[in-house]
């Protein structure tokens, strides 16, 4: 186990070093006087989408700790609020087994609430942009709660306002979700072909949602304290989005492999950073174990630490792999954690 003195103790990668200082907080009232004593700092809650260096943080610390979930159901609408700190696939776990349909395909994703919307997480065609009705905010310029509406969040593919972004500090998200018992139209052909359904059906919330941790689970993406396939930030980097033309360059370039897997985004394509990261060379379990890193062995997305890693080997991995993807297919790809005094 990570030294509990260190950042690695609250972080899924168990990497990262020490602290300036460290708070941790259970409530608002707490999270509000922490947060108002200024100086440099870093919120961490789940600590699954980021990395920090080995170096640590000067900073303070504030350890995210909140907890609640409260509910208000009125013809057939319901209007959940969670405190930042709760556990998000707990949240999940809750509305499917009360009926409430619009989050059950994120399920298994680790870390908490107050996350979710700051990158505005998504997986197997579901994203919380969908279903966030408004944010509860600190803001630091107004010194002052704020609630922002979903509308002036700025979501986007896997940002937001949020994201990069000191001013503002996520203290609970209202999501508004529907009383049923089945799920959204299923609109990823994964998914789909693992509930027997075709894609743009539903299912009913419970079989989705054990599909999706069965996916999850198969691409070590379902956290497991003795699996360090699942010591990872999930995926490094974001699917990256291209222009039409660009797309045609690659899918020239690829054409030794076959078409590669895109999706529509606007007028633009989204193509699969797991599938370039393979053509240009990096299979699964690719890695130095001598410096105790390497991707997982059933993701090409998630670069995890073996248990002996350090956040520096972690980021050259990163960093090779980005140049051989580039160097391959002429395209960048980008980070999708927040990196804590540490780049690539």
């Amino acid at each position: 186990m990570p030294e509990p003195r260190t950042l690695a103790a609250f972080t899924t990668l168990r990497l990262g070093g020490p602290a300036g200082r460290l708070i941790e907080v259970t409530t608002e009232e707490q999270a509000l006087e922490a947060l108002r004593t200024g100086g440099d700092q870093l919120i961490l809650a789940g600590g699954s989408n980021v990395v920090v260096a080995d170096a640590g943080y000067p900073g303070t610390v504030v350890l995210l700790r909140t907890r609640g979930i409260h509910t208000d159901v009125r013809d057939g609408v319901v209007s959940l609020t969670v405190a930042a700190g709760h556990p998000w696939d707990e949240v999940v776990a809750a509305a499917v087994s009360r009926g409430w349909s619009g989050v059950e395909s994120l399920s298994g994703i680790p870390g908490s609430a107050g996350a979710t919307p700051i990158q505005n997480v998504g997986a197997y065609g579901q994203e919380v942009a969908e279903t966030i009705s408004e944010v509860r905010v600190f803001d630091r310029d107004r010194d002052e709660i704020v609630t922002l509406p979903a509308a002036e969040c700025g979501f986007a593919y896997r940002t937001s306002v949020f994201k990069h972004n000191a001013r503002f500090v996520v203290l609970a998200v209202t999501f508004r979700l529907r009383v049923s018992d089945r799920s959204t139209p299923v609109a990823y052909a994964e998914l789909a072909r693992t509930l027997g359904v075709e894609p743009g059906a539903t299912a009913p919330l419970e079989e989705v949602r054990s599909a999706v941790l069965k996916l999850r689970a198969g691409k070590g993406m379902v956290l497991d304290p003795a699996d360090p396939d699942t010591w990872s930030v999930g995926s490094f980097f974001t699917n990256p989005v291209v222009p039409a033309a660009d797309f045609e360059r690659v899918r020239a370039l690829a054409a030794e492999f076959g078409t590669p897997p895109s999706w529509p985004a606007g007028d633009s394509v989204k193509l699969s950073a797991a599938w370039l990261i393979e053509r240009a060379g990096f299979a699964k379990g690719h890695g130095d174990l001598t410096r105790g890193v390497s991707l997982s062995g059933k993701h090409t997305l998630a670069l995890t630490n073996r248990g002996s890693g350090t956040t520096e080997a972690l980021l050259d991995l990163a960093r090779a792999i980005r140049t051989g993807v580039e160097g391959r297919f002429g395209v960048t790809l980008h980070p999708e954690p927040v990196l804590v005094n540490c780049a690539i």
